[in-house]
């Protein structure tokens, strides 16, 4: 049981960062791609959202191309900073992130879009700053379909294995998160183990998908 608690403290911990990245960088980029017309902008929407779609062992795959201590950026951040981020809890955060990025991208950029631009011209008209447009108009209005997005970005973080397990491995106490034990755990024929792990994932799954119900846009109207 222990370890099982360990590995839920882990996962929790990936989960968090994660979500806390993207929180940052899919609400920006979501911003971005719903107030500024420009050439490729399809193209790049596209782009981001591959990982919803894309097999997570594929992610894995492209993250070593990219992060490994043969990769580019990190042989670069090996032989510049002695970082190394393969068979860590940061490289299973960089794996979780790109994984549940387009959960955040894509309801904050629809979030944004739902916005009436008038109150925006408004607080223009009356000499706001665009950062406190943003802040004080744009965001309090999109605020719940970002936060759902977040939610079911921190449960997918939370679930995420393939991409996961190719960074980071499956070192117990360092880098096995709950979905990685439960695999573990069925591997060497530990059911109650497997079966203690389903239960914990599946209860914290069930309370943020709850949650994340709780802040969609058509039960907010309903409320």
């Amino acid at each position: 049981m222990e370890s099982a608690w360990t590995a839920l403290a882990l996962s929790l911990k990936v989960a968090g960062c994660a979500t806390l990245l993207n929180l940052l960088l899919g609400v920006g980029v979501g911003f971005l791609l719903a107030r500024v017309r420009f050439v490729g902008r399809d193209l790049l929407d596209t782009v981001l959202t591959l990982p919803m779609v894309m097999p997570p062992t594929v992610l894995g795959f492209y993250l070593l191309v990219l992060v490994g201590r043969r990769g580019w950026l990190g042989a670069w951040l090996h032989d510049s900073f002695g970082i190394n981020l393969i068979f860590t809890w940061q490289g299973a955060v960089i794996a979780a992130s790109i994984v549940a990025f387009p959960l955040v991208f894509k309801p904050a950029r629809a979030a944004f879009e739902a916005v009436d631009g008038q109150l925006e011209q408004a607080a223009r008209v009356l000499g706001v700053s665009e950062a406190a447009i943003f802040f004080r108009v744009t965001l309090p209005l999109a605020w719940r379909g970002i936060l759902a997005g977040l939610l079911l970005a921190f449960a997918r973080a939370l679930g995420e294995f393939g991409a996961t397990l190719m960074v980071a491995g499956s070192i117990p106490g360092k880098t096995q998160t709950l979905s990685i034990a439960v695999y573990e755990a069925v591997q060497a024929g530990q059911d109650d183990v497997a079966n203690t792990l389903v239960l914990i994932t599946s209860v914290v799954c069930m309370v943020v998908l709850l949650a994340a119900g709780r802040l969609a846009p058509g039960r907010i109207a309903n409320q």
